[in-house]
């Protein structure tokens, strides 16, 4: 399976990416900086060097063909401008998605954030506008005719996986490393589970697939 990876350098796209590459599927990573290959390369993925916030949907489509699988796992980042916000949680979301539809690609997963759809509309605190563009960018994605998958993962840690969480179209607030974030959308590919489902995910009681069975 082959599988690109937009925001490839992230915490969670490494982790992905050397999953992948070891159960024997194709990872490509789209990254920004060149000089973020050697950590891709580490993984057993393949980096591609394209900026998505200056990129065209011709040019990420031609990354995406002959792919089985797209992850959005792009992000500003903390200490971002508001401005970014926009242009990466949101705009290169839409911007993956377009190309994912132009390019035939039939799966895609996003990962999102928990509870961004109850941003206030009226501030102009970062993290609100963060909220704004990731429930934007939800809503975009969720218009599109692709077998889409939204993960929303709760406060993201470096702790090692424990395999187990709590998933639902909404869960509890709480916490929940990388590495199971990772597990759980290494799962969501190789499963097909949760086709056109948007969900939340923490740290839980359930192994990973057995809570991705409860959401069809």
């Amino acid at each position: 399976m082959r599988v690109v990876i937009a925001g490839g350098h992230g915490k969670i796209a490494l982790i992905l990416e050397r999953l992948l590459a070891e159960d024997g599927h194709e990872p490509v990573a789209i990254i920004r900086n060149p000089d973020h290959r050697a950590d891709v390369d580490a993984t057993g993925a393949a980096a591609v060097v394209l900026d998505l916030e200056d990129a065209t949907v011709d040019e990420v489509g031609q990354v995406l063909k002959n792919t089985d699988a797209a992850v959005f796992a792009a992000g500003a980042g903390p200490g971002s401008s508001a401005e970014r916000k926009f242009t990466v949680d949101r705009d290169a979301a839409i911007l993956l998605a377009d190309a994912a539809e132009a390019a035939g690609v039939p799966r895609l997963i996003v990962i999102s954030a928990i509870g961004t759809d109850d941003y206030d509309p009226g501030s102009d605190d970062i993290f609100q506008l963060y909220s704004r563009a990731k429930s934007e960018a939800d809503a975009a994605v969720r218009s599109r005719d692709l077998d889409w998958t939204i993960v929303r993962p709760g406060g993201l840690t470096n702790d090692p996986g424990t395999g187990r969480v709590l998933a639902g179209p909404t869960v509890p607030r709480g916490r929940i490393p990388r590495a199971d974030v990772a597990a759980t959308i290494a799962a969501l590919l190789t499963t097909g589970r949760a086709s056109r489902t948007q969900f939340e995910l923490v740290s839980g009681d359930d192994p990973i697939e057995d809570a991705l069975a409860t959401l069809g």
